[in-house]
């Protein structure tokens, strides 16, 4: 089966495509279209497809849009509740369902040649539930959805079993933990829908004081359900404009919305090991990019393995809806074995990109040991290699990278991508050396979605990456999964002693992360950064402190 997964309904349009059950390739469209998240999350865009990311999975499989056994599109919109206008849609939700309702010939138009009787609707939780459960590699397992809403949800509980999903319980709208996320977002300056992990990093910097009070309005209900009553924000900070300094209420409102976001999540994972028994526990929805919830269920929940897809977000319901009806039909679902499924490109063709570019450039016996003589240099290096990440974190493919050993760096790095101060830088480290380093989160932790403890004798020692609570969201490295990265650890490690590097998105404030050729040179060429590593070359700035 040639299955094509579509999302584009609230946010973050993707596509993926799955061939007799494995995944071939997955990109969300802003890496084409290079216009943030792809489109605005409104109820009347949802006509806007991802295309361009489409056309490139069928190249990427090698197939023409005829050739298509079915298109998954992750939303079903006759399941819509249509009392629920005004949870979020400001009277637009009408429009949103006839624009879903229209998706088949809205394919038709944007793929030439597509048969609109093979786009088949799957459930937006479903399609959650499927890109963890089905992506992970755990077979069997229980699985936990939560994010701004569905059709006419905000979460599922529930469990595969022997493949097939049973759903457990759910939660109805207008009861949601991402809207009230994404609430106090709005209400702290940032843009909802967006901006949500600013929210969480600010947390750090605050005291949850307000907890009691947020406790009577966002509870579990025992059931595997909870209630988010309207909270009125102003009564725990004032409204922040984007420019307004930030008041020390600003970071405990923060503070204690994400404490009481991470309480309920645990309450829910409780409920649902007592009814499933099961050891591992899979996550997807816009809730679980939240990496500090994601380690107190890794650290205090029942569960013995939590997995995160690593597009855990909407872009993820493109790949969870085509695994969901590859298993509907019958086929049998191969773990995702990475992140790393957008585009690639050969050393030839980066060669002949830098040639056309006209930029002075060489070609390294080693990129692995130019880069980490640079960094122990103090260099900041725009590292551009193997295919484009899924998702939202930069994993080693398109990242911004620097000493780890230097305090300033987090300035540095911050100011180079145009972002908030208070925003931290994550580390890479070499999977077997983690646990020397860092404690409370799982190990391997290889998609960034954990956050954990920085041993207190590498705080003073690795101070760029240890956030101001003393921990650090990591990406462990596999030796045999990314042996330039880890190759490129050890060189800096051996020329340092330190066995892990800063590793931030390769990007500018505003813009997407870098995907092509172009986008890394143009974001060199742009940004105060010393050296550009793509592929087996370098190309250094002149003067610069490579």
């Amino acid at each position: 089966m040639r299955i094509l997964g579509i999302n584009a309904v609230f946010h973050d349009p993707a596509a993926a495509i799955v061939v007799d059950g494995t995944v071939v390739a997955a990109a969300e469209e802003e890496r084409f279209s290079r216009r943030k998240h792809g489109k605005s999350p409104v109820p009347f865009s949802t006509w806007e497809l991802p295309e361009k990311a489409a056309a490139w999975c069928l190249q990427r499989a090698g197939l023409d849009v005829s050739e298509l056994d079915a298109v998954a599109y992750s939303y079903d919109p006759t399941l819509v509740d249509a009392s629920l206008d005004g949870v979020d849609a400001g009277g637009w939700e009408k429009l949103r369902t006839l624009y879903a309702r229209r998706a088949p010939e809205f394919l038709k138009t944007a793929l030439p040649g597509l048969d609109p009787g093979i786009v088949r609707f799957v459930r937006h939780h479903v399609a959650h539930a499927a890109s963890a459960a089905l992506a992970s590699p755990f077979g069997d397992c229980a699985v936990l959805t939560s994010d701004g809403r569905g059709e006419s949800e905000s979460s599922v509980l529930g469990e595969y079993r022997d493949g097939k999903f049973v759903e457990l319980a759910h939660q109805s709208l207008p009861h949601s933990l991402g809207l009230t996320y994404e609430a106090a977002t709005a209400h702290l300056g940032f843009q909802r829908s967006s901006d949500e992990y600013k929210v969480m990093a600010l947390a750090s910097y605050g005291t949850p004081r307000f907890l009691p009070e947020l406790r009577e309005l966002v509870f579990t209900t025992g059931d595997g359900g909870f209630r988010t009553a309207p909270i009125d924000w102003e009564r725990f900070a004032p409204a922040r404009s984007r420019d307004d300094e930030f008041l020390p209420e600003h970071a405990d409102l923060a503070a204690s919305v994400q404490r009481v976001t991470e309480e309920v999540l645990l309450d829910l994972a409780r409920w649902l090991h007592e009814r499933t028994g099961h050891t591992d526990l899979a996550l997807a929805g816009g809730t679980a990019l939240n990496c500090v919830a994601n380690t107190r269920l890794h650290a205090e929940g029942p569960f013995e393995r939590v997995w995160v897809q690593p597009a855990a977000g909407d872009a993820g319901t493109a790949l969870g809806a085509a695994l969901q009806l590859a298993a509907d039909f019958g086929e049998a679902v191969e773990p995702m074995g990475g992140a790393d499924l957008g585009r690639g490109w050969s050393d030839d063709e980066l060669e002949a990109w830098l040639r056309r570019a006209d930029v002075p450039y060489e070609r390294c016996a080693d990129i692995a040991e130019t880069v980490a003589d640079a960094l122990a240099d103090d260099a900041i290096v725009a590292w551009f290699q193997g295919r484009a990440e899924f998702g939202p974190r930069a994993l080693g493919h398109r990242s911004l990278l620097a000493h780890p050993g230097r305090a300033e760096n987090l300035e540095r790095l911050n100011d180079v991508k145009g972002r908030e101060q208070f925003r931290p830088v994550a580390p890479m480290v070499l999977e077997d050396r983690a646990p020397e380093l860092f404690s409370r989160g799982p190990v391997p932790s290889p998609y960034m979605l954990f956050v954990h403890d920085v041993a207190p004798q590498w705080r003073d020692r690795i101070p760029a990456v240890t956030h101001v609570d003393g921990t650090a969201r990591i990406q462990t490295v596999s030796r045999e999964d990314e042996p330039l990265v880890a190759r490129m650890l050890a060189a800096f490690e051996r020329r340092t002693g330190l066995p892990t590097v800063v590793n931030t998105s390769l990007n500018t404030a505003g813009r997407p992360m870098v995907d092509d050729p172009r986008d890394a040179l143009e974001c060199f060429g742009s940004a105060p950064v010393d050296l550009l590593a793509i592929g087996p070359f370098a190309v250094r700035r002149k003067g610069g402190a490579a």
